[in-house]
């Protein structure tokens, strides 16, 4: 009996440079773009021990806790890390990073996520980028949840190390995921002794056997579902427009924000600044008393396949996440997730007004399609 997704015929180097083609497109980048064969951490943690070392002095950016885990890596490297990190519930500004490379003139690598799935808040990297590149330091950005939901353009950033993964706005799976790579960063990866080689994590081992070669050789054989099911994500970004899917979750965001508000029973956003909140994900806090994981489990009792979560590790306490990403991005997603808070809040004894928030939410979203168009 054949199966679809067992009986594939193999995936060719053809078919594999033409999907690192159409992600460079989407990147709007003519720098090289690199498929992984795996989950985001791997090019994240790849590119890091690529290009930093002994020498490196980097400026490690944390508005969440994947800047945290940048920054292990980075003095794992060997790397001077001076870390600068802001309160989860707001962004870093561009004037924060120029007094940092001020002060540290000797600088010459920065690290920063752009779009915190966790937390709930997306940093300025235009602007960022401005200014790091008129101090000159090598430019490494998460761009993992915030590729298909806001802009993300390494070129026109001056970043010289872009990951993405599938996983979030993309709507595909975590099993796959990409990075851009100037050749400035190449050219650091080669003179780096320590650049991992003959390993998984090498980037280096895909330029010098792939991307050198012309792309006509493999270094193994490639995980055909995910790379398949990558092809089909941009495919679908590419059919609705990229314009009209930043729209849609800037459209959810803006919803859940404004049902929030109108909804009432203590809880309210996480990050302050609508400004300063992902279009991926909104975050809320709970009210005193009220234990975020608790309040989940009781709002995905009725709907276990609600886009809600609590917050990660502490945050699991006091963190409601509304991951209305990729195919969540969506008017009925956020309407429900605010249905079940509201019910699960009443539930607890709190005052909220559903039918409020709903409306609410409804005229968010259309005012946000009509700016759109």
């Amino acid at each position: 009996m054949t199966h679809p997704f067992l009986d594939l015929a193999p995936l060719t180097a053809a078919r594999f440079a033409s999907i690192e083609d159409r992600v460079a497109r989407l990147l709007s980048t003519r720098q090289d773009v690199v498929i992984m064969q795996g989950e985001a951490l791997l090019p994240l943690e790849g590119a890091i021990r690529a290009t930093a070392g002994p020498g490196t002095t980097a400026l490690n950016v944390i508005t969440g806790p994947y800047g945290q885990t940048f920054g292990d890596w980075l003095r794992d490297c060997g790397a001077t890390v001076i870390d600068l990190a802001v309160p989860f519930h707001t962004a870093v500004g561009a004037e924060q990073i120029r007094d940092a490379l001020a002060e540290h003139p000797e600088i010459d690598f920065v690290s920063l996520v752009h779009a915190e799935a966790a937390t709930g808040n997306t940093n300025p990297v235009a602007e960022i980028g401005e200014v790091v590149k008129e101090h000159g330091a090598l430019f490494y950005l998460d761009a993992v949840a915030s590729v298909g939901a806001e802009p993300v353009l390494p070129d026109v950033w001056g970043v010289d190390l872009c990951v993405i993964g599938a996983q979030k706005a993309m709507g595909g799976p975590a099993g796959v995921s990409a990075v851009s790579v100037s050749e400035r960063a190449w050219t650091r990866m080669a003179a780096n002794p320590r650049a991992p080689r003959r390993s998984y994590l090498s980037l280096l081992d895909w330029k010098e056997r792939w991307v050198d070669g012309g792309r006509k050789a493999l270094l193994h054989a490639p995980a055909q579902l995910e790379m398949l099911a990558l092809e089909a994500c941009v495919e679908r970004i590419e059919a609705e427009g990229l314009e009209n899917a930043m729209a849609r979750h800037a459209s959810a965001a803006a919803a859940t924000r404004a049902g929030v508000a109108a909804l009432g029973g203590g809880v309210e956003p996480y990050v302050h600044e609508a400004a300063q909140a992902a279009p991926v994900a909104t975050t809320l806090r709970t009210p005193s008393g009220v234990v975020a994981s608790e309040l989940v489990a009781r709002a995905l009792a009725k709907d276990p396949a609600l886009p809600l979560a609590a917050g990660g590790g502490a945050l699991a306490g006091e963190m409601i996440r509304v991951n209305h990403y990729g195919a969540d991005a969506t008017p009925g997603a956020v309407r429900g997730s605010l249905t079940a808070l509201g019910g699960a809040l009443a539930e607890q004894g709190r005052t909220v007004d559903l039918a409020g928030a709903l409306r609410a939410a409804e005229q968010a979203w259309d005012q946000g399609a009509a700016g759109a168009r």
